[in-house]
């Protein structure tokens, strides 16, 4: 079952403070000096063991420098280190896929939505 918003949870490693992250298909999402956009995400039905996944495209925006794609593929819920993105200050992994709209306009929530 495709889902219009996808639910990441996010590490900021410097600080060791965790997010929720709302990512809507298709809407570039700031985390920190990531930029987050949801291509697709997918869930399983009721009857069958449950599995989320997204196809996540993730760009750093460096200050001075043109931004660079970090991660571009399908992440999974049941198994985060399947094909996790390689960082070394920020960590992100599919939590769910949801039907509601996110909370805040497209921000990560009011406390990712600044820089971690």
């Amino acid at each position: 079952m495709a889902a219009p918003v996808a639910v990441l949870q996010g590490l900021d490693k410097l600080t060791a403070r965790v997010f929720t992250i709302e990512v809507p298909m298709d809407t570039a999402v700031r985390f920190g000096a990531l930029e987050v956009v949801a291509r697709a995400c997918i869930k399983a039905p009721p009857e069958e063991p449950p599995e989320s996944a997204a196809f996540l495209e993730i760009r750093e925006l460096p200050p001075d420098a043109p931004p660079e794609e970090v991660f571009s593929g399908w992440m999974f819920a049941s198994s985060p280190g399947l094909s996790a993105m390689e960082h070394p200050v920020y960590d992100l992994w599919v939590l769910d896929c949801r039907e509601d709209a996110p909370a805040v306009d497209g921000e990560a929530g009011s406390d990712a939505a600044a820089t971690p």
